[in-house]
């Protein structure tokens, strides 16, 4: 395979969506890449026409080297003069999302790091988390919007990596939102990214299992949190906070859950705020057996999970936080342009900023615009997830 089909400038294009000036480079054949010996930009639809004809149904699209016109590009429109909305969104979260994505990158490194560490027997130093923890609090306190627009941007490969930095970003948001003072959201933030570190004991046939685990896999994959006791006991400088966030993300309020079956009131605050988040996150990622789901579905799912899971006061005020359309989540407006919410601040929750890229009407990538909701007359007509589109969002991010 070439570099350039390798490369994040290359993406995944049903035929029937090709536009012209699209420049291909390779064609799915049997559910493998094939390089094509002719690369090239789609003049015709003759060119179009002849893929079907080969039932080719799928190609390889390169967003740099196709045409500014055909619909993929960031366009140069969206943030020049002719559109201040756009440009003065796009200025200001450029530098944000580089920070984030900086981060992002990091608190995974150190994740990948003390998973190794821990799985050879090494005791965790927890001031690398607290270090980590600090940056994810400055990040969401500047601009929470440049994070959640980053994490949309998951692999299904590094999902429990990602899990576990989403969970830590989700519970310092919902900890800001509940107006819980900074050194609580910062132990909370270490107890969330490593809320899942007893997986590393676990079988990784089981946990990589790409269906739906039986019951004797299933009593194995809850061994995580058994393993997670003996590495909370074994970490020193660990705070109780973090370590209920830790032990506490699989219990029910009505003593049904794991590892200790607690009863609702020996399930504090945070321990209730982790058990939320981590379902909602594992709900919208994508993952090898699974679609995501948009975020307005998971919020039925935590809501069908109160009184005897979930605390419901606290899935209401989660719901209050995150937003019925997230920034960083997918929707589709009334005249059946797909977008990404964008922008939210000081809006009710109907009315965002939408940076649209994709006509479903015209089944094609159209120029990136942003639409002020409170000033036009469209609406979002609903959230959608991006395996439901058959439309790939993250060059747009």
């Amino acid at each position: 395979m070439s570099d350039s089909v390798e490369s994040s400038n290359v993406i995944k294009i049903p035929v029937d969506k090709l536009a012209l000036g699209m420049f291909v480079t390779a064609i799915d054949r049997q559910q493998n890449k094939v390089d094509i010996r002719n690369p090239g930009q789609i003049k015709h639809r003759d060119a179009i026409v002849k893929l079907k004809k080969n039932n080719i149904a799928v190609v390889w699209v390169d967003i740099e080297r196709s045409s500014d016109t055909c619909g993929l590009k960031k366009s140069d429109r969206a943030s020049g003069s002719s559109n201040p909305l756009a440009r003065k969104a796009t200025s200001t979260r450029d530098g944000q999302q580089a920070q984030a994505k900086k981060l992002l990158a990091e608190a995974k490194g150190l994740i990948k790091k003390v998973m190794s560490e821990t799985f050879e027997g090494k005791a965790i130093e927890v001031g690398e988390f607290e270090d980590v923890a600090d940056k994810m609090i400055e990040s969401v306190m500047a601009d929470a919007d440049a994070f959640k627009c980053i994490s949309a941007l998951r692999t299904k490969d590094a999902y429990l990596l990602e899990h576990s930095i989403n969970v830590a970003f989700l519970l310092v948001t919902f900890g800001k939102h509940l107006g819980l003072d900074r050194e609580l959201l910062k132990q909370m933030a270490v107890g969330g990214i490593l809320h899942d570190i007893g997986k590393i004991k676990v079988d990784n046939e089981i946990l990589h299992k790409p269906s739906r685990l039986t019951p004797e896999e299933f009593e194995h994959m809850k061994l995580h949190q058994v393993y997670a006791i003996e590495i909370m006991n074994d970490t020193q400088g660990l705070s109780q906070v973090s370590k209920d966030v830790c032990l506490m993300h699989h219990e029910k309020l009505d003593g049904k859950g794991y590892p200790n079956g607690l009863t609702e009131d020996q399930i504090p605050l945070h321990g209730r705020m982790s058990c939320i988040v981590d379902i909602f996150d594992a709900l919208t990622a994508t993952r090898c057996y699974k679609e995501a789901m948009s975020p307005a579905a998971a919020f039925k799912i935590l809501l069908s999970l109160t009184p005897f899971h979930l605390d419901q006061k606290l899935v209401y005020e989660f719901i209050r936080c995150v937003g019925i359309y997230p920034v960083g989540s997918l929707v589709q407006l009334s005249d059946e342009r797909i977008g990404i919410v964008w922008d939210s601040k000081g809006r009710d929750a109907l009315h965002p900023i939408v940076k649209c890229f994709y006509s479903l009407k015209h089944k094609r990538y159209t120029d990136v615009t942003m639409i002020d909701l409170n000033k036009e007359e469209v609406y979002i007509e609903r959230g959608v997830s991006p395996g439901a589109l058959d439309v790939d969002p993250s060059p747009f991010y």
